[in-house]
C-alpha cells in the first residue's frame, strides 16, 4: 500500500496540504516560510504544487513530474535560502497538519520521518535575499 493510500487518497492529501498552508499562513512558525513564498509564486501556487508533488512522492499520480519533467525536490528549492530553522518550522507545520487532519499512528510517524529527512536535505547556504548587496 502506498503512503497516499495510507492517508486516504487524493482527497485526504488535498485536505492535508490545504490545512498545512492554512497553518503556514497563521502560525508564528510560518512567518519566514510566508516570506520565502512571497518572493516566489506565492502561497496559492505553493498549495497547488505541493499537492502535485506529494501525490507522486507518496505513490500516486505524478502530477508534478507530468507538469515539470522531474521530481527533484533539491532542484526545486536550489535558489531559495533554506535555513535549518525554516526546515524545522516546515516540519512543525506539517506535523501539526497531519495531527489536525486525524493522521496518527505508524503511518503518520513514517510520514513525519520522511518529511523530516527531506526538509533537512533542503537546508543550504544560498544567501538570503535581504542580505544580497549588504555585504562588503
Amino acid at each position: 500500500m502506498s503512503m497516499l493510500e495510507d492517508i486516504g487518497g487524493e482527497d485526504r492529501l488535498r485536505d492535508l496540504v490545504e490545512h498545512f498552508y492554512d497553518l503556514v499562513e497563521t502560525l508564528p512558525e510560518g512567518s519566514n516560510l510566508r516570506r520565502l513564498h512571497a518572493r516566489g509564486h506565492g502561497l496559492g501556487h505553493a498549495r497547488v504544487e505541493q499537492f502535485n508533488f506529494l501525490s507522486g512522492f507518496m505513490g500516486g499520480r505524478h502530477y508534478y513530474k507530468e507538469k515539470h519533467g522531474h521530481m527533484d525536490v533539491k532542484l526545486m528549492h536550489a535558489h531559495i535560502p533554506v535555513r535549518q530553522e525554516d526546515a524545522d518550522n516546515w516540519v512543525i507545520c506539517m506535523s501539526q497538519a497531519l495531527s489536525d487532519e486525524g493522521h496518527t499512528g505508524p503511518n503518520a510517524d513514517r510520514l513525519n520521518l520522511v518529511f523530516r529527512r527531506v526538509a533537512d536535505l533542503l537546508v543550504n547556504d544560498v544567501p538570503d535575499w535581504e542580505d544580497v548587496g549588504t555585504r562588503s
